[in-house]
């Protein structure tokens, strides 16, 4: 994607036969309703197009990504949490809807979200797009009207119940809510290499520091020559990049 970023040309690409909701990576509706939207801010277009889910073992998964290139980028400054405006989710499952699995995620997190006061507006998807692996997965996501954005997602494996997975999704979303971040701790890893190449100073507040998110402040600063700064804000951590 930073690649595409540069690009003279619209760019479209197809993945195939991997997987799209898998452990140990956010799924593509985090990347859709969380991570693209916040690139937009910043002027970088990305459409995610799902054409078939895929989960573990098999993936089987595809995947279209159009890129408009932008010139340069806007600085991203979300110093502030605000008042949250909605919280919003899509719960999915593939080959799965005579047990209602989407149902039962999505029903899950909204009952654990209502508990702390949280109404939440989930779409579900019954899926019919991967003959070769049943699966499913859910995302949440809140935005403030400051422009915070804080996502969380869950994945269903074999086992695993809905009502596990929805939960499981909910209270993640919750954990971060809880003390006010402007992004949620996998987004803030994820945003490093886009401040780092927008013209001017960036900052957010995450709820921790990864080993991702230092790793890819190592690099920019390395590469690119930027200079970055991590300091602990109260019970959060606050990333900032310098100038130029």
């Amino acid at each position: 994607l930073p690649i595409c970023m540069l690009a003279k040309d619209k760019v479209r690409l197809n993945v195939a036969k991997g997987g799209t909701d898998v452990s140990h990576s956010p799924t593509i509706n985090y990347m859709r309703n969380v991570f693209a939207p916040v690139l937009h801010r910043m002027g970088l277009d990305v459409a995610i197009i799902v054409h078939k889910y895929g989960y573990y073992p098999k993936g089987m998964g595809e995947v279209t990504m159009i890129v408009k290139p932008a010139r340069s980028l806007t600085p991203l400054r979300l110093e502030e949490f605000g008042q949250i405006k909605g919280v919003k989710g899509v719960s999915v499952c593939t080959f799965l809807a005579e047990k209602k699995v989407a149902e039962r995620q999505a029903n899950a997190a909204s009952e654990c979200l209502a508990e702390r006061g949280y109404a939440a507006d989930i779409q579900v998807v019954n899926d019919k797009s991967n003959l070769f692996q049943k699966g499913s997965s859910l995302v949440l996501w809140a935005e403030t009207d400051k422009g915070a954005m804080i996502g969380a997602d869950a994945i269903g494996e074999l086992k695993k119940p809905g009502e596990v997975v929805g939960r499981e999704a909910a209270e993640k979303l919750a954990a971060e809510l809880s003390i006010k971040p402007t992004v949620d701790v996998y987004l803030a890893d994820m945003l490093i290499p886009y401040i780092a190449v927008a013209k001017g100073a960036s900052c957010f507040l995450t709820r921790a520091v990864s080993d991702h998110l230092e790793t890819n402040v190592w690099l920019a600063e390395k590469i690119l020559g930027v200079r970055f700064s991590l300091k602990k804000y109260g019970s959060l951590f606050k990333i900032e990049k310098h100038g130029n």
